[in-house]
């Protein structure tokens, strides 16, 4: 499920489409890179964020949500519900990833206030570089539109939804997915 047409953006990546490879500083400032978490990997230094170092060859599915803002009411909302349900989006099988354009200081401050123990990933600069890649950058606003990605262990998306910045999405969608890899 994927809507498309917000205005600002190119259209979302599609279910199938292999997921665009980035590497970001998360809210700690180490790097984290998508294909740390894909199959057959090796060689992973195990200090890396999300204990992709800790994880066997056969990777992870990763949960790849963009927000718009840290220190938001709707963004406070979604990522505190990931967190209430970590469990479901960080373990053997799942790695999740939250992104956005707030810098790694923002993100420190806002993980620490929120008590979100997952990795908060900064799109800062080159500002949106990873939205934009996603097709989910809203150039009017200067920020991520509320994108989810379920990438499998091999790097392909295999659902998604991007929803418009007042619009928060539905955390049950993102386990039915889990659930149908």
């Amino acid at each position: 499920m994927t809507e498309t047409g917000q205005a600002g953006t190119a259209a979302p990546i599609a279910v199938g489409d292999r997921a665009p490879d980035f590497s970001l500083k998360d809210n700690h400032g180490r790097t984290v890179r998508l294909a740390d978490f894909r199959g057959g990997a090796a060689g992973h230094d195990s200090g890396e964020a999300g204990g992709a170092g800790d994880r066997d060859l056969d990777g992870k599915n990763v949960v790849l949500v963009f927000y718009p803002f840290a220190f938001t009411g709707v963004c406070a909302g979604e990522l505190g519900a990931l967190r209430d349900a970590l469990p479901a989006f960080v373990n053997d099988d799942t790695q999740l990833l939250a992104v956005s354009t707030d810098s790694i200081h923002t993100l420190r401050i806002f993980a620490e206030q929120e008590g979100l123990e997952y990795p908060l990933l900064s799109d800062f600069w080159p500002h949106g570089q990873t939205s934009r890649a996603y097709g989910i950058f809203d150039e009017d606003k200067g920020c991520a539109l509320r994108g989810t990605f379920v990438i499998d262990r091999t790097g392909i998306v295999r659902w998604s939804v991007v929803n418009a910045l007042p619009d928060a999405r539905d955390l049950d969608q993102y386990v039915k997915a889990l659930a149908a890899l």
